[in-house]
This record gives structure tokens, C-alpha cells and sequence, in this order.
């Protein structure tokens, strides 16, 4: 592991966290943001983080649990064994 020049990195605050700017390796220009709480680093970014970024990294909102593929559901040509379908009812309505 390479190390790191103190005159390519660069630190500073934001808020409530400490945020260090290093160059990505192989990039020219560009700078890699680590965020720090407390000493523990909490995630890193590649655009200089605002607040309300380090406050998502800190504690990112819950998300819902994914809906599985309903593999069941497959309109089209109704089977063989299926009943007629009701007169008066349209498939093709929105619904």
C-alpha cells in the first residue's frame, strides 16, 4: 500500500464530522471525501459531501424489503381450463 503525502491530501470539517480529500489513484483530478464520526469512518464520497450527506451516511433511511417477481402473473392467452370470461366486462380498461 502506497502512502499517501501529507501535500496531496487535504482535511477539514463539516459540522459534526471530520473529512479528508485524497486523490483517487489513477485519477488525475479527481478526490476521494472520507467521512469520519468520532474516528470511525462512517463512508466515503467522490463530490465534496454537504452536511445532509454526512448525516445519510451516518444513518441512511430505512428502506422497505423487496417485492418478489410475481412469476404467477402472466396475461395473455387464458388456459385451457379457465372459465369464460363475464359478459359486460372489458380487459382492456384501465384499473
Amino acid at each position: 500500500m502506497r502512502s499517501i503525502p501529507m501535500a496531496d491530501q487535504r482535511q477539514f470539517r463539516v459540522g459534526k464530522y471530520d473529512v479528508i480529500a485524497r486523490p483517487i489513484p489513477g485519477s488525475a483530478h479527481m478526490l476521494r471525501y472520507t467521512v469520519f464520526l468520532d474516528g470511525r469512518r462512517i463512508g466515503a464520497l467522490a463530490s465534496v459531501p454537504a452536511e445532509s450527506d454526512c448525516r445519510f451516511l451516518e444513518k441512511p433511511p430505512a428502506v422497505p424489503p423487496v417485492k418478489l417477481f410475481q412469476a404467477n402473473y402472466r396475461p395473455g392467452r387464458p388456459k385451457k381450463s379457465a372459465s369464460a370470461p363475464l359478459p359486460g366486462l372489458d380487459r382492456t380498461e384501465g384499473g
